[in-house]
């Protein structure tokens, strides 16, 4: 089937629409950052750089690394930047973009999210870095795709139970990280953890400033729960969006998280710049001797 040009949106030069890239621009393995200046803290460690593209949030490094092909791309925050940004780089590798149809072979894309977050355990330290075994999202993107991934509404039904989930939000989904990846990527500095993906900042986590949140006691049921001994771990703003769509269209993720702050004990890093390029580091060390 022929792709319509509202579907499959291409600029006058051919490329993807918001990433601005043509598929011979990125590599199989890709870096994901949330922060557009982020992408040149991972690419500063590349042997060579042959690519530096961008358009709105998204910018784009594509370089060699002790012989490997590594792409590293901004998203911005938030899922629903996840859903373009995921969504075309799979056009990138599996939609032939002349004929406008999808190509019979599949490319799978080997993803890595570099983020920060927020521990709500206390004995999760500071600058610490957490490997999402498992992510809980309350965006909602899921649900916009026809799939089968509810494998874990057992522990869905107990989360909203424990934490009085208010019906007119989105129901929480949980996707699991591509354990073959995580093994590449694991090591005695890292632990697993159970991930909430939120949208937004401030009323979603629990901050408020000058609105007040609609479930004052939300983040302590957070906190609390527990099912068969999986607590939830920390918060941020992508990783449910990247292992759902990841998942759906056939690709490996996982996300590392530098953990900045305990939103139990109040602490936030000292020197939080030199836990995220060691978080860095540590994942192009990785992802290069594989």
């Amino acid at each position: 089937m022929q792709l319509s040009p509202s579907e499959l949106i291409l600029n006058a030069d051919g490329s993807m629409y918001h990433l601005n890239l043509l598929p011979q621009e990125i590599a199989t393995t890709i870096i994901t950052v949330g922060d557009p200046d982020r992408v040149s803290d991972v690419s500063q460690y590349f042997d060579a750089i042959e690519l530096q593209k961008g358009k709105r949030e998204f910018l784009t490094h594509t370089g060699v690394l002790n012989g490997k092909r590594i792409s590293v791309i901004s998203t911005g925050i938030g899922t629903d930047n996840i859903d373009i940004v995921l969504n075309e780089l799979d056009a990138l590798v599996n939609i032939d973009f002349k004929t406008r149809t999808v190509n019979k072979n599949h490319i799978r894309l080997k993803l890595v999210r570099i983020g920060t977050s927020g521990a709500i355990q206390p004995e999760i330290p500071i600058d610490s870095f957490l490997m999402s075994k498992y992510a809980i999202g309350f965006d909602g993107l899921l649900h916009f795709y026809k799939h089968n991934l509810g494998t874990h509404k057992n522990i869905e039904d107990a989360f909203m139970a424990h934490t009085q989930w208010a019906l007119e939000k989105a129901r929480p989904y949980i996707v699991d990280f591509d354990e073959n990846l995580g093994k590449e990527l694991l090591d005695n500095r890292i632990r697993l953890g159970f991930t909430a993906t939120n949208t937004g900042f401030y009323g979603p986590q629990g901050r408020e400033l000058r609105i007040a949140a609609s479930q004052a006691r939300v983040m302590s049921r957070m906190a609390s729960f527990s099912f068969d001994g999986l607590q939830i771990t920390n918060l941020e703003m992508e990783t449910s969006g990247i292992y759902a769509l990841a998942k759906l269209l056939g690709h490996q993720a996982v996300s590392l998280n530098c953990i900045l702050a305990n939103r139990t004990t109040g602490e936030f890093s000292k020197n939080p710049e030199k836990a995220i390029q060691e978080l860095i580091q540590h994942t192009l060390t990785k992802l290069t001797s594989t």
